[in-house]
């Protein structure tokens, strides 16, 4: 929780962001004081192509225990991944996303998850932003030196987008509201 501490000030909030993939699953960490967010870590975990599934599953598992050991965040945030093309690659990259959010679960953090376009509209203003327009604005929002990879500031910007507002998202879709083309909706009421 961050509440305010014995001076007013805003004690600090750490949010690890995952991007999750079987091959490369993307993480960032950032820390919220008050409305100042932090860069503290990014990087990707990569699997072996030519392992096994369940040896792809168990690195990202463990990996992703150690840096939460590493690094103790506050919360989790993960980014909603869908893949229609090809249904084989969807249940992989489920797979993938389950190994990842299992690991944050048995590490004992609270694990928020929100869509792609969720993610662009809270980071770049626009849901339908493209992956070049979502590594600039990581870099501009954490002050960073560079841009990151692709996969780390996507992961970034899911930590950034639950930093910003985004713990009250998953409240507001059970209060009957849901997400079309970016912007919240009502959702009608059933008809007796």
């Amino acid at each position: 929780m961050n509440e305010a501490g014995q001076h007013g000030k805003a004690s600090p909030l750490r949010i690890l962001g995952i991007d999750p993939g079987l091959r490369i699953t993307g993480f960032g960490l950032i820390e919220k004081t008050g409305n100042r967010l932090s860069y503290l870590a990014s990087g990707c975990i990569r699997t072996d192509a030519g392992a096994s599934l369940p040896s792809r599953l168990g690195t990202i598992h463990s990996e992703l225990r150690t840096l939460v050991a590493r690094h103790r965040p506050d919360q989790a945030a993960v980014e909603i991944v869908f893949v229609n093309v090809n249904p084989q690659s969807t249940l992989r990259l489920g797979q993938a996303r389950g190994a990842a959010i299992t690991a944050l679960v048995v590490s004992g953090l609270e694990v928020a998850e929100y869509t792609a376009l969720q993610v662009k509209q809270a980071v770049v203003g626009n849901g339908h932003a493209d992956k070049v327009q979502v590594q600039h604005m990581v870099r501009r929002l954490l002050s960073l030196a560079a841009e990151p990879s692709p996969d780390a500031a996507d992961a970034l910007a899911c930590a950034i987008a639950h930093a910003h507002g985004g713990q009250g998202i998953e409240q507001l879709s059970s209060r009957g509201l849901h997400v079309r083309n970016g912007r919240w909706m009502v959702a009608k009421e059933n008809k007796r």
